[in-house]
């Protein structure tokens, strides 16, 4: 008997809403899951690890994957190229492996249209004041970073009712707990889609009320 195909899972949401914490702990539970490993035209940095961390790859090679359709997703920031690997996520999921992808909403739709059999779970933090909260005492940018990361969080919550379900991180536990919970039962996803999608005009319009008045 051949083995049922693995699910494939985007994960989206605001930077500092603690997407990778979620993850982490998602692949903590199920170790049976698969993270799927992106290309990247930058060089690696110190400690990273080819077929780990990324694929590094040159601009052709990426180019040539763009033209011949090998990525399920790609985008451009700056002068670099990242995307996700048609051949390694497949390769997985026809072991049966569920598999979870890091991206934005950008890469996220594309795969929902290359695979509309994908979950797409968007993270949303409780409210405004603890999104800016969680930037702030992470302690690793500037105030000036900060501000570009709230304005895009700004941008992306209009993005936030595409997907099939919204999540809200505030206990870790309980965030687990659905994130899983919705895996296996991908139609939980719109309980919480329902549920959570009116918070996130809220958070839109108290983040740019932080915005306007600097207040973070």
């Amino acid at each position: 008997m051949s083995k049922e195909k693995g699910k494939l899972i985007v994960v989206s949401g605001f930077s500092g809403v603690g997407k990778g914490t979620v993850i982490g702990k998602v692949m903590e539970a199920r170790p049976e899951y698969g993270f799927s490993v992106s290309c990247t035209t930058r060089d690696p940095r110190e400690g990273e690890i080819h077929g780990v961390h990324y694929f590094f790859i040159t601009k052709d090679e990426f180019l040539a994957g763009i033209r011949d359709g090998r990525f399920l997703e790609h985008a451009q920031y700056s002068d670099n190229y990242y995307g996700t690997p048609r051949e390694y996520v497949e390769s997985l999921r026809d072991e049966g492996i569920n598999v979870v992808l890091d991206i934005e909403y950008q890469g996220a739709f594309q795969v929902k249209q290359a695979c509309p059999e994908a979950i797409l779970i968007f993270l949303i933090p409780p409210s405004a004041e603890t999104l800016v909260k969680r930037l702030v005492n992470r302690g690793t940018e500037d105030h000036e970073k900060i501000g570009k990361r709230l304005a895009r969080a700004v941008e992306e919550a209009d993005q936030a009712p595409g997907y099939d379900c919204i999540l809200v991180n505030d206990k870790l536990e309980d965030a687990v707990t659905d994130f899983l919970a919705v895996v296996d039962e991908p139609a939980l996803g719109v309980d919480h889609y329902e549920k959570n999608l009116a918070i996130v005009p809220e958070i839109k319009k108290d983040l740019q009320a932080i915005l306007e008045k600097d207040a973070f």
